[in-house]
Order: C-alpha cells, then structure tokens, then sequence
C-alpha cells in the first residue's frame, strides 16, 4: 500500500506519493504550510481518477481535468503531472526512460493514492 510522505525543506513543506515498495511515483510543489499540504494531498486523493492527455503523440486528444498529462521533457524522458479540476498542477513524477514506464507510474499513482496513509518524515 502506498503512503504520502510530508517532509519539510528549507523553504516549505511538501509530500511524496510512495509505492508500497517505497518507490517515489509523484512530488508535490512545496507549500508554504502544513495545511496547504494537507489540501495538497487531498486534491491528489480526488483528482487521481483522471485520464492521460497524452502529450507525446502528433495528435493530441484534449482531456478535461482533472487529468494526468505526460509528455516528453528537455532530456527526452516521459514526464507526467496531474493537474485538479481548476487545471493547477498537483503532482508530478521523475522522468522515465520509456513511455511505458511513465504509463506504469500513473497507474500506480491510480492504485495507490487513493487510500494512502499520511506519514510525516524523520
């Protein structure tokens, strides 16, 4: 099962979303409180039964949010960021090598965050 880790930084607080393998399939933008944080996860909760916008095709099929968008970045890894209904960008992943990794990282994004426990980082 996997778990939102809350973890402060230098200049926030932010979260990652863990497989129960402990592998990190999403970050969140720091906020600025916990409570931001805490509404930050929740978004995650209800937003992760989006579809995939994918962004990677000639032909792009627009998807209403919330959605998860993937998309090849600067490197020319597959990236995806889930976006709420409000189109704010809530999460997004580490790069992965091939596409289909990046589509085995949202579906356990899928999987897992909906019933995820909130633990707080040593």
């Amino acid at each position: 099962m996997g778990k939102f880790v809350v973890k402060q930084t230098n200049t926030g607080i932010k979260f990652d979303l863990k497989a129960g393998n402990g592998e990190v399939i999403a970050t969140s933008e720091v906020y600025a409180s916990e409570a931001a944080c805490m509404n930050g996860i929740q978004s995650v909760k209800n937003c992760c039964v989006g579809d995939v916008e994918d962004q990677t095709v000639e032909e792009v099929v627009a998807v209403k949010h919330p959605k998860f968008e993937m998309y090849l970045d600067k490197a020319g890894e597959y990236r995806f960021r889930l976006k709420a209904r409000n189109g704010e960008i809530i999460a997004v992943s580490e790069g992965y090598k091939a596409k289909a990794g990046c589509l085995n990282g949202i579906e356990s994004v899928k999987k897992n965050a909906p019933d995820a426990e909130i633990v707080k980082a040593d």
